[in-house]
């Protein structure tokens, strides 16, 4: 079985309603290594949330993994769901179990962020959405002791639809940006990136975080997405396309502000390659 362990992965009306021109989106229909069971107390939830009985596997310096530990520390759930990075020979034997245990003689990836009932041995999830939603609605106390609503139910659907724009209008046009082999289509992929962070840099001026006054799911996925736009993706641009992407000075501000937070304070995007 492949050893390989990548990153997995209708949002509500888009906060910028114009096209994205990042390309198509992914298609909907399930991988064969796409595990999509939830958390929930409801008809629809398979797992109930216990506390002690959820481990999640995560991977240094992927950006998916990233956001999970982020949203681990900002809800203080570290005591509650265990953390296990990868690769270490025992933490992907315990994974591959996970995974076979789940669907009988799978032979896929084994793909992280992973989220794992520690009782049954199997995945409940590779879907990094639906893990930082089921953390944030399920184990976490939104708002208690102190703790930041990451998904506040008035802001669910912007969240959703900012995290659409990030990915699409960000982290994808920022690779395509880099690595596309044809001039035209870097050059559309940085107009796309730039006009994402020119809208993302205008919103800031009307508060301190993402979706304004508050602290959230959608700060976490934006902060992540800028770190590894600085550290991976702006390097490997052309030297004007690079300035250009380093001139939003909100933006430039809100990663500086956000690293000073404790629960962000020590997390770093993986170096470029």
């Amino acid at each position: 079985m492949p050893e390989t362990i990548p990153c997995a992965s209708a949002p509500a009306a888009l906060l910028d309603r114009r096209p994205a021109q990042a390309g198509p989106l992914p298609a909907t229909r399930p991988r064969p290594d796409d595990f999509r069971s939830r958390i929930g107390v409801d008809v629809a939830g398979g797992f109930y949330p216990a506390p002690h009985r959820y481990q999640v596997f995560l991977s240094r310096g992927c950006p998916r993994s990233l956001r999970v530990s982020l949203t681990l520390d900002l809800l203080r759930l570290g005591d509650s769901v265990t953390t296990v990075f990868l690769p270490s020979p025992a933490a992907t034997g315990s994974l591959r179990g996970a995974y076979e245990a789940t669907r009988h003689r799978y032979d896929g990836p084994l793909t992280v962020p992973a989220l794992c009932d520690r009782w049954s041995g199997r995945v409940v999830s590779n879907h990094t959405p639906d893990i930082l939603r089921d953390l944030a609605d399920h184990l976490g106390d939104q708002g208690g002791g102190g703790l930041p609503r990451l998904r506040p139910r008035a802001l669910a659907a912007d969240i959703d639809a900012l995290g659409e724009l990030i990915d699409t209008r960000i982290v994808q046009a920022a690779r395509r940006a880099a690595t596309d082999r044809a001039p035209q289509g870097r050059a559309e992929a940085l107009e796309t990136l730039l006009g994402a962070l020119d809208l993302l840099d205008g919103r800031l001026a009307g508060g301190p975080y993402a979706l304004g006054d508050e602290l959230t799911a959608a700060d976490v996925d934006l902060w992540v997405a800028l770190v590894h736009l600085d550290a991976v993706d702006r390097p490997r641009l052309a030297a004007d396309a690079a300035r250009l992407v380093s001139r939003h000075d909100r933006l430039r501000s809100y990663v500086r502000r956000l690293g000073d937070h404790p629960a962000f304070r020590g997390h770093h995007a993986p170096a470029a390659r």
